[in-house]
């Protein structure tokens, strides 16, 4: 994967797979006492999807995910001069609005796979997929309100903001799939809805819940921004030409959905002869009635176009700028050395992961 790590040396102590680790170890708990509040047989359908167990009810410890959210919010805490378990709640709200999201995509894109096993929709149905991603999303709000406090009261506003961009950038997903041309301009936008916004908040709520003023947020909430436009960008890479191994999803997986991530867009924005012949492709096969059926090959013949174009490289090239830019945010607020490493130290995990 051609992604490159901050060059800042500083980041080189801090044990990144420790803070998604405590991330993890502080918000499950509360995460599966939130998830027992939900009505049979919401709550089994959404212990499957987590990973706490298999589709026939059995105990399972499978891929929950990277925790890159809930790493940030407790981190955002202490940037606020608190203690990282102030910013659980928060966490465990984002963490619940993020799998909302994952629930109502995997049905939206008709993926059938996440994280090496079948999506909740595959296995008990559209309906529990639309229901208990619902349910989630109340239980984030409920999380944070019922600790009755001013400051939970502005978690919870940046939250539902989060929430509804997160929601305008699915829709407008949906809507360039049909489209036979999208402007960088555009695509980045929808991915800063889609991604920026909820990792904006994670980064930030910690802090709000911790006492942090307005500015402190905001700063730490544009830090987050690029550092989700950063994390889609390499996501943008994997959905083409990630190893299923490590991703848990098709090979092309973002090709067969008729995507315009930034690699698509990025090269049919550079011209040129591999440009055109993959305008020329991507317009037929949007006419097209047999694409479920394409090879191997014709997958690989336009990840190759989009890479001969220019894409590829750009798209790393964006990951890296965007990542540079959501550090030099950190910055603008006066914060604990520590903690400005460990933002840093996962702002490099998320531009050098493959997964």
């Amino acid at each position: 994967m051609p992604t490159v790590p901050s060059a800042e040396p500083t980041a080189d102590a801090v044990d990144v797979t420790a803070l998604l680790e405590r991330g993890r170890t502080l918000a499950t708990p509360v995460l599966k006492a939130a998830v027992d509040r939900l009505a049979s047989p919401m709550d089994t359908v959404a212990a499957y999807h987590f990973g706490w167990i298999d589709a026939e009810g059995r105990p399972s410890d499978a891929d929950g995910g990277k925790a890159v959210r809930p790493a940030l919010a407790l981190i955002s805490a202490q940037a606020a001069g608190a203690e990282p378990e102030t910013g659980v709640p928060g966490a465990v709200a984002v963490e619940l609005v993020h799998n909302f999201s994952l629930l109502h995509d995997d049905l939206m894109d008709g993926d059938e796979q996440r994280r090496h096993r079948d999506t909740v929709w595959k296995v008990h149905g559209p309906a529990q997929a639309i229901l208990v991603g619902d349910a989630l999303f109340a239980l984030a709000n409920e999380i944070l309100l019922e600790l009755g406090t001013a400051e939970a009261g502005r978690a919870t506003r940046r939250l539902t903001t989060a929430t509804r961009k997160l929601i305008d950038g699915q829709a407008q997903d949906i809507s360039y799939e049909h489209r036979e041309r999208v402007t960088v301009e555009e695509c980045l936008e929808m991915e800063g809805n889609k991604t920026g916004a909820l990792l904006a908040c994670a980064v930030s709520i910690g802090a709000v819940l911790g006492g942090a003023d307005d500015r402190t947020a905001d700063v730490l909430e544009k830090y987050g921004h690029h550092l989700g436009l950063a994390f889609q960008a390499v996501d943008d890479l994997l959905g083409i030409w990630g190893d299923p191994v490590a991703t848990g999803k098709q090979t092309w997986s973002d090709l067969r959905q008729r995507k315009k991530s930034l690699p698509v867009v990025a090269a049919l924005a550079a011209g040129g002869p591999a440009s055109e012949q993959l305008g020329e492709l991507l317009a037929a096969d949007a006419k097209s009635n047999d694409f479920e059926s394409f090879s191997e090959e014709e997958f690989a013949a336009r990840a190759a176009l989009i890479e001969e174009a220019g894409g590829r490289r750009w798209t790393a090239e964006e990951a890296r700028r965007q990542h540079a830019v959501a550090l030099d945010a950190l910055d603008e607020v006066e914060m604990d050395q520590r903690v400005r490493e460990q933002l840093t130290a996962l702002a490099d995990f998320v531009v050098v992961r493959k997964r």
